[in-house]
């Protein structure tokens, strides 16, 4: 049979007119079928093994949203002790203020009466603009201009001028506080905003995984992070109270900025507990660091406050076996998790 080249690199046979590439076709369907056959083992193979970095990486995003909204809750929380002290600072101020523009005013008519005595009869018009001037840096001008000035009781100009530097000073400080005030609040508006923000996204995330996803990664949360329940707790005295208050919220929901009677943020749990026995806490973590002394991890005991992150912006409360009790995140609610389940700063020792 003769052969002949149709193409370059190609091979035919005849038989008649028609061209022959049986062999060729044959081989490459069989190749054809074979890739295809692996290619769809190997995707059913991968499919599952896919699925669970998935939802644990959903899992990660959502939990590290979540504390980056407690991280700006409690730097309201902060925000909001400052915004406290120096509400109740200015309040202080603006009552020294009035008192010392009262004081003012008895050196000025004292001021006045001297004025009018040493010029009783005299038509001096800068004597009648002392004397009708209300405003305190003008009185103080015109008295000094007057001819007869160093005739004037020096004692008395000597304290009007001691008193208007003093009412100076705290309506400056007065102006100060107040601007401080409109700074820490615009903190706190933009503190908020970041919570609400955070918070919509991990639930956005979590709205977009289905149903059966949705339950499994709520599972692995509470899986990861909380344990069995102790049948006892080795607490007493005041921190006994603290513990037994604690412990009765375990499955209670976790709120930003809430403090009870059914639902808490880290340290609206502590200081709530603690409450219980007497011992009044700041509703902020960093606040709580400072708010008795510090206790090695090797002392700890139950009922002492352990904290986390740097800076701080999480804490629990210990108790005993190397377990917390602590409000963890909306995810989880209020639950008992291992003393080093988070990164670990310190303790303290309330009361």
């Amino acid at each position: 049979m003769p052969e002949s080249v149709s193409s370059p690199g190609r091979r035919t046979t005849h038989k008649g007119d028609r061209p022959l590439v049986i062999h060729d076709r044959l081989r490459l369907s069989t190749a054809v079928i074979g890739l295809t056959a692996i290619a769809f083992t190997g995707f059913i193979a991968a499919t599952p093994a896919q699925a669970e970095p998935e939802i644990k990486d959903v899992q990660a995003r959502v939990d590290r949203l979540y504390h980056q909204a407690e991280q700006a809750q409690e730097r309201y929380h902060d925000a909001q002790l400052q915004l406290d002290d120096l509400t109740e600072d200015l309040g202080t101020l603006e009552s020294d203020e009035r008192r010392q523009d009262a004081r003012l005013d008895v050196v000025r008519d004292q001021v006045r009466e001297s004025v009018l005595r040493q010029y009783q009869g005299e038509g001096i018009s800068t004597v009648g603009q002392v004397v009708v001037s209300e405003d305190p840096g003008a009185f103080l001008g015109q008295l000094s201009t007057m001819s007869a000035f160093n005739d004037l009781q020096s004692d008395l100009f000597s304290s009007y001028s001691t008193e208007l530097d003093a009412l100076d000073l705290r309506h400056e400080a007065t102006t100060e506080r107040s601007s401080e005030i409109a700074d820490v609040t615009a903190q706190l508006s933009d503190e908020k905003k970041e919570v609400d923000a955070k918070l919509a996204e991990a639930k956005t995330l979590l709205s977009e995984l289905k149903d059966e996803e949705r339950t499994r990664l709520l599972a692995l949360s509470r899986g990861g992070s909380t344990t069995r329940l102790p049948s006892d707790v080795p607490a007493s005295g005041r921190a006994a109270a603290a513990v037994g208050y604690a412990m009765a919220q375990v499955g209670d929901s976790y709120v930003y900025g809430a403090a009870g009677p059914s639902a808490f943020d880290c340290s609206g749990l502590t200081m709530m507990a603690w409450a219980q026995a007497g011992v009044g806490l700041p509703h902020s973590s960093s606040a709580q660091y400072g708010s008795g002394p510090h206790i090695a991890a090797s002392d700890l005991q139950p009922g002492d406050l352990v904290f986390y992150y740097s800076p701080i912006s999480h804490v629990g409360m210990y108790i005993g076996n190397g377990l917390i009790v602590h409000a963890a995140n909306p995810g989880t609610g209020v639950a008992v998790s291992g003393l080093y389940s988070m990164p670990y700063v310190g303790a303290v020792r309330p009361g």
